[in-house]
């Protein structure tokens, strides 16, 4: 008697359709193969080439140290064409709805004419160093926009929750016509100080009901914030967003005022029935205006520019003293003797300095 065959065995699987059409997968492969000058860079990002822009960004955040040169050129030529721009932080725990806010508040300057470049900073796994980068998908209205630009970036080891490339992208946005740039960081709690050394202006996104009103006597990043915004003012939540404004704006009221002369403001708002967001874009436009009147906002400007100078410095020495062969195969030697318990971390590091 013959065996009885499963169903598995029985049915043929289904075979999966050409998700893409060769002649454009072609395009694509022939488009990331061209290696373009530094002017064509330049003359298309100027002109607001989007692809180009993208592609400089790559460049921009690649290892590679002929990507680096050819990025380091592309900035310098495009620098006399930015700093025209407002650049505005975001940031907030995770769940607090920064993509969605982002998206409502970006579609506000949009409608308006304005040009919006929204650099998003993704966290990086600790194990495989992979990012999902999901922006896009969230903000699925914004990226159809022909005034918007959405750019995704793998946080990496960055401290702060910001790429170590975001300011150079800065740069390149702005030189390519937008006029408002947004970062969007990952909240990473009190430590984002990398990110606030970046914008003009630093917008935190709170819950309510979240315990989130004792985090406003402490010293941190609210501290830092230029306004703090609490978001879901909606589906019975108002009353519970209303009771932490109150709360903030008294906790914000401890602190002095801050050199920029401007009293931090608290405000609601419900980005996903857009909700609030005129008023908070009027309190951004309320704040650059007094900064740009009374000298702060351009010496703000200059004390970033020192900040990143010195910045840039210490990463570049790190990187040399790193690869070094003379310090690669005695940083391994240490590392056995640590195990071995021959030596001590700080004994170490003394020891590699000298060389």
């Amino acid at each position: 008697m013959a065996k009885k065959q499963s169903a598995i065995q029985i049915k043929e699987g289904v075979s999966q359709p050409e998700t893409t059409n060769q002649l454009s997968a072609e395009k694509i492969k022939q488009f990331r193969t061209i290696k373009n000058s530094t002017a064509e860079f330049v003359t298309n990002i100027l002109e607001g080439n989007i692809p180009f822009l993208s592609k400089a960004i790559t460049l921009v955040e690649s290892t590679n140290s002929k990507h680096q040169e050819q990025s380091n050129e592309i900035i310098e030529k495009c620098l006399p064409f930015a700093n025209n721009s407002v650049r505005i932080g975001i940031t907030g725990v995770p769940g607090v709805g920064k993509s969605t806010f982002i998206e409502a508040f970006g579609k506000h300057l949009t409608n308006q004419g304005k040009k919006v470049a929204v650099l998003a900073v993704d966290p990086s796994s600790s194990v495989n160093k992979g990012s999902i980068l999901g922006d896009k998908t969230r903000m699925e209205l914004l990226v159809t926009d022909k005034n918007a630009f959405i750019r995704p970036s793998p946080a990496g080891t960055s401290l702060g929750g910001v790429a170590q490339k975001t300011r150079e992208s800065i740069i390149l946005c702005e030189a390519a016509g937008f006029d408002t740039i947004i970062i969007e960081t990952v909240g990473v709690g009190q430590s984002e100080t990398v990110m606030h050394s970046m914008v003009d202006f630093f917008l935190l996104l709170q819950l309510a009901g979240a315990g989130d009103e004792l985090q406003g006597i402490k010293r941190g990043i609210i501290e830092m914030a230029d306004a703090i915004v609490i978001n879901k003012a909606d589906h019975g939540n108002e009353k519970n967003t209303k009771i932490a404004q109150i709360e903030f704006n008294r906790a914000l009221h401890l602190y002095p005022l801050k050199d920029s002369k401007w009293q931090p403001k608290v405000l609601t708002a419900s980005a996903i029935e857009t909700i609030g967001i005129d008023s908070i874009d009027e309190m951004i436009q309320e704040y650059i205006s007094l900064t740009k009147e009374n000298g702060y906002f351009k010496q703000k400007r200059h004390e970033q520019n020192t900040f990143w100078l010195l910045s840039t410095i210490e990463q570049q020495l790190k990187d040399t003293f790193y690869q070094k062969p003379t310090i690669k195969k005695a940083l391994s030697n240490e590392i056995k003797k640590l195990e071995n318990g021959k030596t001590t971390p700080f004994l170490a590091a003394k020891k590699l300095l000298r060389l």
